[in-house]
């Protein structure tokens, strides 16, 4: 059944205060340790404390078994609006729409929105063993083994259809890696050359090593609040215009080439009052090369099949003619967990604020940020984005 009404806009809505705890290759601390650092530069970029926080919502996949509510005791929070949401790189943009919301109806007046994740030496497997149910019995006992094999999966099949090469894939994440050696956060300080990633290990055909993301540790954060409340505190901000998400789109596909922003993104746009033409950055969520190449496609900057084209058309460093995950993206800076669906969020703030010091994008006005998350065999299940604006 279909519904006509439209939904309300985000108007009066802001976020304020990106925050990054610097990411670790490996850590011998918990994920609350990490939630921890970003709630304290939380508190102290607002300039309160971190009890003036009535509103909390976390993500992540390492802080069991405590849920949100076992963090509110942890942290000495006393909030009276809270939300967990386990969607992995869709979570930051699906807990932006959620604290808009509450912010919006007066359930919350400031909304901290964190995510982290540590990554100790078994980190990686155990988040594995128990990433979900349909993993457990219908993909492990055939020789899946993580997500590298089910994105290699649907890499390969993108290919087949649309025609696509490891070379497309490479220019995407070589003018990541030029962007991350601006930024001070991203762990991977070299330079990456075209053909270094072309003649990298195999890891699962027809990824090499530079296809995939490095697990870390490490967190993301931002507040979410009213632009009347963030005045009063005196506090940069950036505008919300517009939010979207989708589950489980086109089940029927047999193999993901699609994600749900393509259900959805008339709405994005319109909300939002703008076009695909009007962004100045896009932050897509970028586990691998492939699945950004979907969005530029799902997103409208270009049509189904024609991502290989568009990639070979355009330049993607923070100078070029489309700017892309201008902090590295996670191909570069790394995966902490959850805390890679707000890495792009916190990016296209500062771009917004003029604070992103070298990765900063001229003139940047209006930016894209879009999430994907929750693989499981042959495809992802949560899709989300959002549009920002400088406030001026």
């Amino acid at each position: 059944m279909a519904f006509s009404r439209a939904r309300k806009p985000y108007d009066g809505v802001v976020l304020a205060v990106p925050v990054t705890v610097p990411y670790q290759r490996y850590s011998i601390e918990s994920a609350h340790w990490w939630m921890g650092r970003a709630l304290r530069a939380l508190s102290e970029g607002a300039g309160i404390s971190h009890r003036d926080f009535d509103g909390f919502s976390v993500s992540s996949f390492t802080m069991g078994p405590d849920s949100a509510i076992a963090l509110t005791q942890h942290f000495g929070l006393s909030p009276r609006w809270i939300d967990h949401v386990p969607m992995g790189g869709a979570a930051g943009i699906v807990s932006i729409r959620r604290a808009a919301r509450a912010v919006q109806a007066g359930d919350a007046d400031i909304v901290a929105c964190v995510a982290a994740d540590t990554n100790q030496v078994d980190t990686f497997r155990k988040t594995l063993a128990n990433f979900s149910r349909f993993a457990q019995d219908a993909s492990y006992p055939y020789g899946a083994g993580g997500p590298n094999a089910s994105f290699a999966l649907i890499a390969r099949h993108y290919m087949d259809c649309y025609g696509a090469t490891r070379e497309d894939f490479g220019k995407l994440c070589v003018a990541q890696r030029d962007n991350a050696l601006k930024n001070p956060h991203a762990l991977m300080k070299k330079p990456l050359t075209l053909e270094q990633y072309m003649v990298a290990r195999p890891i699962a055909e027809p990824f090499h090593l530079f296809d995939c993301v490095m697990p870390c540790a490490g967190g993301e954060a931002f507040l979410v609040m009213r632009e009347d409340t963030a005045k009063s505190l005196g506090l940069p901000f950036v505008r919300l215009l517009s939010a979207i998400e989708r589950h489980n789109a086109f089940p029927d596909d047999p193999v993901q080439v699609r994600g749900g922003w393509v259900v959805d993104r008339d709405e994005l746009y319109g909300m939002a009052g703008v076009t695909s033409d009007d962004m100045d950055f896009v932050q897509t969520y970028d586990d691998y090369a492939v699945i950004s190449m979907v969005q530029f496609e799902d997103l409208g900057f270009c049509g189904k099949g024609e991502g290989p084209d568009f990639v070979r058309q355009h330049t993607f460093t923070i100078d070029g003619t489309f700017p892309h995950n201008t902090s590295g993206g996670q191909l570069s800076v790394g995966q902490a967990g959850a805390a890679g669906g707000h890495l792009g969020i916190t990016e296209a703030m500062r771009q917004l604020l003029d604070a992103a010091g070298g990765t900063q994008v001229k003139d940047a006005k209006l930016g894209l940020v879009s999430g994907f998350g929750m693989i499981n065999y042959d495809r992802g299940l949560a899709s989300a984005a959002a549009i920002l604006a400088r406030a001026s």
